[in-house]
């Protein structure tokens, strides 16, 4: 059982290590210190219900049904466009920085919204965790234990990336440290959006 959660463990964090649209708007949220809690919960929340959908073999009925990953795929990268474009935006402005309060604020359902569109409308998202972690998890006995370890490395992963991108806010009090940000997470959104639409 240990062996099996601690290879789920391995797998789980060394995908989601990868730049992503999630993780680009966790650090975001993080360093301003703006709703982390409720945002990583959904992120690794979400990541532990499809990894045990996976589990569940909920993976086949995904890869039997190619048009439902069609339909995520186009609306997935339409929002991840309109959003690297929002960033380049932000960026030719210049003006967003860390304050004493956070610097600029969104609300939380406008965060909330944003949050849940990047993970559930993201079919690598799927691809990943129902079907590559769900597939792994049936070498593994129990793969319930697996499964679990997957999870556990979700809630860990997005943990350290959204509290512990406080330690970066002394540089991001210059809006310059910003506008590179702000291209570098607009430069994300396109490629994966490129990717959504080319690798397919």
């Amino acid at each position: 059982m240990f062996e099996a959660a601690g290879a789920g463990f391995a797998l789980g964090f060394s995908l989601i290590m990868a730049i992503g649209a999630q993780n680009a708007f966790i650090l975001r949220q993080g360093l301003k210190g703006q709703y982390v809690l409720p945002l990583v919960l959904i992120c690794a929340g979400s990541d532990a219900i499809l990894i045990m959908a996976g589990v569940a073999g909920f993976g086949g009925l995904i890869s039997a049904n190619p048009w439902a990953l069609d339909i995520v795929r186009w609306g997935g990268a339409a929002f991840l466009f309109v959003y690297g474009a929002m960033n380049f935006r932000a960026a030719f402005k210049g003006g967003d920085k860390l304050q004493d309060k956070g610097g600029t604020a969104v609300s939380l359902r406008a965060a909330v919204i944003t949050c849940l569109t990047l993970t559930w409308a993201n079919p690598h998202v799927y691809l990943d965790t129902v079907v590559l972690l769900g597939g792994i998890s049936a070498q593994y006995d129990p793969a319930w234990a697996f499964g679990i370890g997957a999870g556990v490395s979700s809630f860990t992963f997005f943990f350290m990336l959204g509290f512990g991108a406080r330690l970066l806010r002394p540089v991001f009090t210059s809006a310059r440290a910003w506008q590179v940000l702000d291209v570098l997470v607009g430069v994300t959104m396109w490629v994966i959006a490129a990717s959504l639409i080319f690798s397919f």
